[in-house]
């Protein structure tokens, strides 16, 4: 008997709900990560995230260590890669593209979940699915893109990491009610933590400088934004849809917003408001839809 499939299950809206801080929580790293990957680059502040991490997370190992196996690993390892190549990636894509066509392309992978839930059970979504995912698009769209519509060398890549944080929610989705959360979150962190350790061995990297504002960036993201989040997201997953989750995800761009002003006084334009409305909508719209949850 699958023993995380003994455990009480949990309310679908309780789990969303609990979905959408791992959001809030992703969008407050904008203005943090931005600011301490100043001092430090994106590699070595990935890898040193990354380890904090799975060292707060380790006494969770001991005590779930009944369910460490090779086939839990291993499920981790595969989200941990694919998690890792959608951190690279948009690291990467940074460096040849815009803030506003990333912060786009990235948030395709809300529509690319529903497709790869329909391609593996070879049936269309909900119709309330897919207009909650247009609402949520066009949205993200209104927020990100700017007046210049043109394609950048580093768009293509950013598509890439798109599909990877796709199939990672996608994934998450599929193994979650198998594979015990906090071994689930543990290892894929773990992955992330060594992938970018070698990154920043193999790639040329400017000088180290491990100020206060970059401890403090570490620490934060570490524990609430990492550990925590993939806690999280590994746990609830167990009670609600990949497509739900990629769809409370896409209201991470409009919390970046809100600490953006928060903490860096950044306004959203009129445009940027409406982009927020409508992402918001297509969480509700798919939130309160009663046709075909569970099998989406």
């Amino acid at each position: 008997m699958n023993k995380n499939k003994a455990t009480r299950p949990i309310p679908q809206l309780l789990a969303d709900l609990s979905l959408l801080f791992v959001a809030i929580s992703w969008g407050a790293t904008f203005v943090i990560v931005k600011k301490s990957i100043e001092d430090l680059p994106p590699f070595p502040f990935l890898a040193l995230r990354f380890t904090l991490a799975f060292l707060i997370l380790i006494p969770l190992i001991w005590i779930y260590r009944e369910h460490l196996n090779k086939i839990a690993i291993g499920k981790a390892l595969v989200l941990g890669v694919f998690l890792f190549l959608g951190y690279a990636t948009q690291t990467i894509g940074l460096q040849y593209t815009t803030a506003s066509n990333a912060g786009f392309i990235t948030g395709l992978c809300i529509v690319m979940v529903p497709l790869l839930v329909a391609g593996q059970q070879k049936k269309a979504p909900p119709r309330s699915i897919i207009f909650g995912v247009i609402c949520a698009t066009i949205g993200l769209g209104l927020l990100s893109l700017g007046d210049n519509f043109t394609i950048n060398y580093g768009d293509p890549i950013m598509l890439v990491c798109a599909f990877c944080f796709a199939i990672q929610i996608y994934l998450t989705g599929r193994f979650a009610p198998e594979v015990n959360a906090s071994i689930l979150a543990s290892f894929q962190i773990l992955t992330v933590a060594v992938l970018s350790g070698i990154c920043t061995v193999i790639f040329p990297q400017p000088p180290l400088v491990f100020s206060a504002y970059a401890w403090f960036g570490l620490i934060l993201t570490a524990v609430i934004c990492t550990s925590l989040a993939f806690l999280i997201q590994s746990k609830m997953q167990q009670f609600t849809s990949p497509s739900h989750t990629a769809i409370i995800f896409a209201a991470e761009p409009v919390f970046g917003a809100v600490f953006a002003y928060l903490l860096a006084s950044e306004l959203l334009s009129t445009r940027g408001y409406l982009g927020a409305i409508l992402v918001l909508a297509g969480i509700l719209i798919a939130e309160l839809s009663s046709v075909k949850k569970k099998a989406y």
